[in-house]
């Protein structure tokens, strides 16, 4: 993806370092930029930003392990990985979590995901 990015998600860690690592590592992204506040992951089709909480914030958050999913937010993000068994082995590896329930779409199989922080999105692999 050469230039800005034209789309992406940016979500806010308490430990944001760890969280890049989760992502990095899971969805197979690369670092673009990296500064005390925030990191920016990328992939082929996706820019993620990962921005460090404000302390005062931070200090109010609680992570629990595992962590405590979030699921009553209003978005939730969707990758392509090549499988999500192997993406699920990774998650769990890193505190993270990838849900047994799994549907389809029009060529693509699909589940949810939890990161170690509790952020719900979705894994999709497309379908031979």
């Amino acid at each position: 993806m050469p230039g800005p990015a034209a789309a992406g998600v940016l979500i806010y860690a308490k430990d944001f370092q760890a969280l890049a690592r989760f992502y990095e590592q899971v969805l197979d992204m690369q670092r673009l930029h990296e500064d005390e506040h925030i990191i920016v992951l990328e992939s082929a089709a996706l820019q993620l930003l990962i921005h460090a909480l404000p302390a005062e914030i931070a200090a109010r958050v609680q992570v629990g392990k595992p962590p405590q999913r979030r699921a009553d937010v209003a978005l939730k993000f969707f990758v392509t990985v090549p499988a999500i068994a192997e993406a699920a082995s990774v998650a769990q590896a890193l505190g993270g979590q990838v849900f047994d329930e799994r549907w389809q779409g029009p060529g693509f199989a699909v589940c949810n995901a939890m990161d170690s922080e509790g952020n719900v999105f979705q894994l999709r692999e497309t379908l031979a």
